[in-house]
């Protein structure tokens, strides 16, 4: 749990309103100022207030100056799309969920989406390595021919692409020496809309 989090609703509140002072006006509001704001009469209710979040370390105050309120540190936001396990680009193979996460916001929108790293090497045709992250947009249906992620009725996921059949679905490798999966049934849980390669 983050410091900001341990903040009561009015504590945030006026947290956030010291730090838009300092960020936009270039120095902190006075106590008299934010009683005003928050029609708190009593100018020792205010005193309450700031020295809680001092206490909880996220601003400091010099004692005898009205302005002087600093911030100390900011709330840390999670960044980055959620790291939920391996994805087998080879036989199948169990899917793990792990608590990570991995920042691509810059490439990618993070909504509706998730990242696996590719483990084994059946869709090396479509560019798709061992090692890579494939970020995957949440869906449950796909086109013919498309890279999904794809989870069988014993719960094993794999990263192929996608041919519905008249009684079964194929999943494909993009790998000429590999053969494709047959199943009776495949559950969508998503289809790749991106890979991210690390180089060394």
């Amino acid at each position: 749990m983050t410091l900001y989090e341990t903040l009561t609703k009015r504590q945030k509140t006026i947290y956030e309103f010291i730090k838009d002072k300092i960020r936009n006006r270039g120095y902190g509001p006075t106590v008299r100022e934010i009683g005003e704001q928050f029609d708190i009469s009593s100018p020792n209710g205010v005193m309450c207030h700031l020295k809680a979040l001092e206490k909880k370390g996220l601003i400091s105050r010099e004692k005898n100056m009205s302005r002087a309120i600093q911030l100390l540190k900011e709330p840390v936001e999670e960044r980055g799309l959620p790291l939920v396990g391996r994805i087998a680009a080879g036989a199948l193979h169990e899917a793990v969920e792990q608590q990570e996460r991995i920042d691509f916001e810059s490439l990618f929108t993070r909504k509706g989406c998730f990242a696996l790293k590719v483990h084994g090497e059946s869709m090396i045709e479509d560019g798709i390595n061992d090692g890579d992250y494939v970020i995957v947009k949440k869906q449950r249906n796909a086109r013919k021919g498309q890279t999904v992620v794809a989870m069988t009725e014993e719960g094993e996921t794999t990263l192929k692409r996608f041919y519905p059949e008249a009684t079964r679905v194929r999943l494909e490798p993009a790998n000429s020496s590999m053969k494709p999966i047959y199943v009776r049934n495949a559950r969508l849980l998503g289809v790749v809309v991106g890979v991210v390669r690390q180089m060394d």
